[in-house]
C-alpha cells in the first residue's frame, strides 16, 4: 500500500499492483449517517463512508484493463460507470475510510488481473485405461444388482 495514509489525510496514490496506481484526486469520498450500534454517536456523526470511482472515464488503467473491470464489476458499478462501495463497518470515519481504499484496491485488483491462459492437456493413457476400467466395474456391479433373467 505505497503512498496511502490509512487515515486519508495525504494520500497521493492507491497501488493496485505492481504497475497499476489510482491517484486519490480521482476517487470521492462522502459521509452519512451510519445505521447499527453506536450511542448518541450513531444520531450526530457521520462515520458510514462512500468512496466513489469514475471507472469508465479513469485515465489510471489501460483501455483493456478498464473494459475487462466494467466487465467484470458490472453490478457494482451505476449506469454513469461510477463504482460506489459503501463502508459502515466501525464507528469511527478514518476506519471506515482505510477499510473501503483497501476494499477498493482489492476489487479493482481483482477486477484488472488477466485471466491465465488455459493450457490444453490430455488425459494419460494410464489415466484412460483406469476410466474404462472403471466404467466396466460400475457397469458390471450394476448387472449384479438387476434380477436374473428367467431363461
Amino acid at each position: 500500500m505505497a503512498g496511502l495514509d490509512p487515515t486519508g489525510a495525504g494520500m497521493e496514490t492507491i497501488q493496485i499492483n505492481d504497475t497499476v496506481a489510482i491517484p486519490a484526486s480521482e476517487l470521492d469520498f462522502s459521509y452519512a449517517r451510519s445505521s447499527g450500534p453506536g450511542g448518541q454517536n450513531v444520531n450526530k456523526v457521520e462515520t458510514k463512508v462512500v468512496l466513489r470511482f469514475d471507472l469508465a472515464r479513469t485515465e489510471s488503467l489501460h483501455p483493456l484493463a478498464r473494459a475487462r473491470a466494467l466487465r467484470k464489476l458490472r453490478t457494482r458499478v451505476t449506469k454513469a460507470g461510477q463504482l460506489v462501495l459503501h463502508c459502515d463497518q466501525y464507528r469511527d470515519r478514518e476506519r471506515n475510510r482505510a477499510e473501503a481504499v483497501e476494499r477498493f484496491r482489492q476489487m479493482l485488483g481483482e477486477a484488472i488481473a488477466r485471466p491465465r491462459r488455459r493450457v490444453a492437456t490430455r488425459p494419460s493413457r494410464a489415466q484412460r485405461e483406469r476410466r474404462i476400467s472403471d466404467k466396466k466395474q460400475r457397469s458390471k456391479r450394476k448387472r449384479q444388482r438387476s434380477r436374473p433373467n428367467e431363461e
